[in-house]
């Protein structure tokens, strides 16, 4: 059935129904629907081929070693350099996502970064190895295209799901390469007869050459918007291009996006970590063999099929209910138990019970990330890709941080090491304590009476801009908000016309 929406200039049908903005009200996961679900797909199927290009190497890492000569300090530098590419590439891609859309954002990306994955073949010594590393995590930085694509396509009520699916099945890369490299390389070295120092150089032509293909699906399949892309919508009027300026200096001084770009550095950054170590962590300490190390490793990554989007789903579910304020005291609660169970992972000392309790706290700490994602569409309307960005850079820099403290070097045992990022985990989660809305509240206090949700997002918009209009988006986004007063915040009066104070954001 098609449900059909006026707008000022044309009568446009879509195949789901849709709110005032004309982002879809309902996730239909088995859906190709244009442009909603298509979106959705293109999105978390290309964010998967970046993250298998990225983390291709860890499960190969005994055989690269050997042949490279990679001493420990070359593997954490490595390691390090897989992510540390991306901090910065994904602040930059919020905002060409702000500015020029999140289809020509993220289709560029990934294919500037498919030539890395290739030059993987000929890296003939560590310093080679690290470059190729360091150019290939800049992919990661489609997580932000990802997220801020689902924020333009669903609406707040379902936006969590949309987030949390998205950026769950494309996380699983990290869990599916730990799977799929092996095999290629066994295939290869096994059944073609390559000796295994060209074996591992073969396979990185399959990720390679999959990421380049989803560029050019995201390319010609994709559409910025519901209405369409960005160039045909500011040249029709239907939406203000606006400024490099006014965007980044709304996100900056938005202290919300800055905690939850810490916090997202101690749950993301903490799977970006985890990710890099964990095969080698259970093929050194437990002797077990490189199959063995990898399907153990894939295990953790694989839970992104079911936790991070569970993290989303709940984060919709409880909002229905207790609103925003649900929706932090869920990730607060989700994020410190798998702190706890981070710790508890470094301390067991037994294969079947590390194995166990790893494999739950891979639940918990990418759920964490999913709820993340429950909250970030809500920190501003106007300077979404940049929030989008600075909490997805977070979860670099947590990675880098965490990897040069605890895994670099022989300072820390792995084992030691685990455990220390669970402590880190717990101390940096408690900082969602300080995130307040004035429309809905925080952890411990209600909101603000009085202030309502168009009060919090057209601060973003001087008086000069609001009388040519520019500021309808946010306006029609407010009032789809409203959701997240919770039950309880149902019956608060609709809000006057009044000027607003910018003292809200």
């Amino acid at each position: 059935m098609e449900i059909s929406q006026n707008t000022n200039t044309t009568d446009r049908k879509f195949a789901l129904p849709v709110d005032s903005e004309h982002k879809s009200t309902e996730f239909r996961l088995f859906s190709i629907a244009s442009p909603h679900m298509r979106a959705f797909h293109l999105s978390w199927i290309s964010f998967f081929s970046c993250f298998v290009s990225t983390f291709a190497a860890p499960p190969l890492l005994p055989i690269i070693r050997d042949n490279l000569n990679l001493t420990a300090t070359d593997i954490g530098n490595a390691g390090i350099a897989a992510v540390s590419g991306a901090v910065f590439a994904r602040v930059a891609m919020g905002t060409a996502c702000d500015l020029f859309g999140p289809r020509l954002a993220s289709s560029s990306l990934i294919l500037l970064t498919a030539p890395a994955v290739f030059l993987s073949l000929i890296a003939n010594s560590p310093a080679a190895f690290l470059m190729v590393r360091f150019f290939t995590g800049f992919s990661l930085a489609t997580f932000v295209s990802t997220q801020f694509w689902m924020s333009s396509m669903f609406s707040p009520n379902v936006v969590g799901t949309a987030n949390g699916l998205s950026g769950g099945w494309g996380n699983l890369g990290g869990g599916a390469t730990q799977l799929i490299m092996p095999l290629v390389y066994s295939l290869i070295h096994t059944n073609i007869g390559s000796t295994k120092f060209t074996a591992w150089r073969v396979a990185f032509f399959i990720p390679a050459f999959f990421q380049m293909l989803s560029a050019y699906a995201i390319f010609f399949l994709g559409q910025d918007m519901p209405d369409g892309n960005y160039v045909r919508l500011e040249k029709s009027g239907e939406k203000h291009k606006d400024s490099f300026s006014q965007v980044f200096y709304h996100a900056i001084t938005n202290y919300r996006g800055w905690i939850l770009a810490l916090t997202y550095g101690y749950c993301f950054g903490v799977e970006l970590t985890i990710d890099n170590i964990i095969a080698q962590y259970f093929y050194d300490r437990f002797n077990v063999n490189l199959h063995t190390a990898g399907i153990i490793a894939a295990s953790f990554g694989l839970a992104n099929l079911f936790s991070r989007p569970g993290g989303g789903i709940l984060s919709d579910v409880v909002a229905k209910r207790f609103g925003m304020r649900g929706r932090l005291w869920t990730l607060w609660i989700v994020q410190m138990i798998g702190g706890l169970l981070c710790l508890l992972l470094g301390k067991i000392g037994s294969l079947s019970g590390s194995v166990a309790v790893m494999l739950v706290f891979s639940v918990f700490v990418q759920a964490a990330c999913g709820l993340t994602f429950g909250v970030v569409p809500f920190i501003s309307r106007r300077s979404l890709g940049v929030i989008s960005g600075m909490t997805g850079g977070g979860g670099n820099v947590g990675a880098v941080l965490t990897q040069v403290i605890f895994f670099r070097g022989s300072r820390y045992s792995t084992e030691d090491g685990i455990s220390l990022m669970g402590v880190m985990i717990m101390c940096c989660t408690l900082v969602i304590l300080l995130i307040y809305f004035p429309q809905w509240g925080g952890l411990f206090c209600g909101p603000r009476k009085g202030v309502t949700e168009e009060d919090y997002y057209l601060s973003e918009w001087t008086t000069a801009e609001k009388e040519q209009g520019f500021h309808k988006m946010s306006l029609k986004f407010s009032e789809n908000s409203r959701r997240e007063r919770g039950k309880k915040g149902e019956s608060v009066p609709l809000p006057s016309d009044k000027e607003t104070p910018s003292t809200f954001v």
